[in-house]
């Protein structure tokens, strides 16, 4: 998934989803916690994967995991392309109003426009960029 994308919060908590993101996501997907302040979104497809590999793990890995399956979600889009994310998970990621949608390589994020300003003018200089193509030997 690709790009960048600036919506809002309704008042009920319901955000529009990207057309370009729809058919990725599909109807029916995850939306869950991340390692980051935003939210990370799946298709039912690659929520399937994930979940294949968590149950590969042994139980002590396995428990780590906890969090993103008790914070998850399953989203199923309503006529006009939105879903209601719930409280908690708004919560977490400090989503109010302003929400940047980010497409990122199997999934999308949710951020507050705020945050991902912060984090979108650390990640956007040339010598981060620099960094990240050396680390990938491009």
């Amino acid at each position: 998934m690709t790009g960048e994308y600036q919506h809002s919060l309704d008042a009920k908590g319901r955000l529009f989803i990207p057309a370009r993101l729809r058919d990725e996501l599909g109807e029916v997907f995850y939306v869950t916690v991340s390692m980051d302040k935003c939210l990370s979104a799946y298709s039912a497809e690659s929520w399937g994967v994930f979940s294949e590999k968590v149950d590969s793990m042994p139980y002590v890995k396995q428990r780590k995991m906890r969090p993103l399956f008790a914070y998850a979600s399953k989203c199923e889009m309503d006529s006009q392309g939105r879903i209601l994310i719930p409280q908690n998970l708004r919560d977490f990621a400090g989503l109010k109003k302003n929400v940047t949608v980010v497409g990122c390589n199997n999934h999308a994020e949710f951020w507050d426009s705020e945050n991902w300003r912060e984090v979108h003018d650390f990640e956007t200089t040339p010598e981060n960029i620099a960094a990240v193509m050396e680390e990938l030997e491009f």
